[in-house]
């Protein structure tokens, strides 16, 4: 089975690791397994500011760098650690638990998911809060 992408003119993508840039308006189709991932959905390290944020930057990490995917995850483990000792509701409880099992079998990108969730719970937390959470 075939995945068809399609890009906008400057638009990035990551494919095993290689970051590519539309050149104009970009149709691929992708004929085998590889790691991808949008602009969209990639996070520099400079964005990752707050906790959720940092999960999510350590997920894509692990994602599409796997040759160091040991250290990322290790990474994932203490965040996450930290996260479900500050994380009140169960619903995100549940969410960050989710999100563990799926990194636990090696299925990352699913994960992203989970974690965009997470940023979404904990930009609304500081926001109720009086905090405004750090975006680039």
């Amino acid at each position: 089975m075939s995945l068809r992408i399609s890009l906008r003119d400057g638009e990035k993508v990551i494919v095993n690791g290689a970051v590519l840039r539309a050149v104009g308006r970009t149709s691929l189709c992708v004929e085998n397994n590889v790691t991808l991932l949008k602009g969209r959905d990639v996070m520099a390290p400079e964005e990752a500011t707050t906790p959720a944020r940092q999960l999510y930057f350590a997920c894509m990490m692990a994602y599409i760098d796997p040759k160091d995917s040991e250290r990322h995850q290790n990474t994932i483990v203490e965040i996450v650690r930290q996260l479900l000792g500050a994380i009140a509701t169960a619903d995100a409880r549940a969410t960050c638990i989710a999100f563990a099992e799926k990194v636990a079998a090696g299925q990352f990108y699913r994960a992203l998911a989970d974690c965009r969730w997470l940023m979404n719970y904990e930009a609304e937390a500081l926001a109720r809060h009086g905090q405004v959470p750090v975006t680039a």
